[in-house]
């Protein structure tokens, strides 16, 4: 949903839904439709580059939105096969081209999916100088260790859901002040050894605040909290792992940025 600052307000952990996306698609064509009242779609088809193999490492996208007086609607949706792969989605824009790329252990014990999968809707409605708005993701790990050895069962699906609420309020022509918040809840998964990994859960808040010096140049300040609870994708106590950060040693995570950015 894109917000004043470039996504830190609602930055969610570890990137499972893909809102605060790091990576990205090569060989891709994409289209983009007209505006008509307000109503826009598109999508987009990254060729895998799999000699014999069309479907090898293949990332294709839908989305639509709508944004006409206050109301502002979105809908997309993510296909990648073999994400960790080397040239896969995951290993895109790193340093590697395989799964030892992915460090966060949100699902980092996942990456031997078949296919990665997000579902995503939001919204938000604007009155007067206030902006309230929400958003929900399914992501889903299909097929684990189809590609990769794995820890847990051959074929089980590891499944995030991701739900925000945020406002923001338009203090001055120049301050733009937010708030958001935060709750993603993994399923349960069976290991290798038959057990239950139970799952984590993470709690996170934000509270920022962006000053407008000029068109073109604003200086913003973000905090942002997190706490985790439950097993996490490694099968250890989860940790705290605010999105773009290295993850906490333990179950808590407080980060704050203070930042100027200018717009050519």
């Amino acid at each position: 949903m894109g917000d004043q600052w470039g996504g830190y307000i609602a930055a969610h952990p570890g990137d499972v839904d893909n809102f605060n996306n790091d990576y990205r698609a090569n060989n891709a064509v994409k289209f983009t439709s007209a505006h008509y009242g307000g109503l826009t779609f598109g999508g987009t088809y990254s060729f895998g580059g799999q000699s014999g193999n069309i479907a090898g490492n293949q990332v294709w996208s839908l989305g639509a939105s709508y944004n006409k007086g206050p109301v502002l609607l979105g809908l997309g949706y993510l296909n990648a096969r073999q994400p960790a792969q080397a040239n896969g989605f995951f290993g895109n824009n790193q340093s590697t081209g395989t799964a030892s790329a992915v460090t966060t252990p949100v699902f980092s014990g996942y990456t031997s999916a078949n296919t990665y999968q997000v579902i995503g809707v939001g919204g938000a409605y604007t009155f007067g100088a206030s902006t309230v708005g929400a958003t929900y993701s399914n992501t889903k790990f299909e097929n684990l260790g189809a590609v990769a050895t794995s820890a847990f069962q051959k074929g089980d699906t590891a499944t995030f859901n991701n739900a925000e609420i945020n406002f923001k309020y338009q203090l001055t022509p120049a301050l733009l002040l937010g708030v958001a918040f935060d709750y993603t809840k993994g399923s349960e998964v069976t290991n290798a050894n038959g057990k239950d990994n139970a799952g984590a859960k993470y709690y996170q808040a934000a509270l920022g605040a962006d000053y407008f010096i000029s068109k073109r140049t604003d200086l913003y300040i973000i905090g942002v909290y997190q706490k985790a609870t439950g097993t996490d994708s490694t099968g250890k106590a989860a940790v705290a792992a605010i999105s773009n950060l290295t993850p906490s040693a333990n179950d808590r995570q407080l980060a704050a940025r203070v930042d100027i950015r200018h717009k050519f």
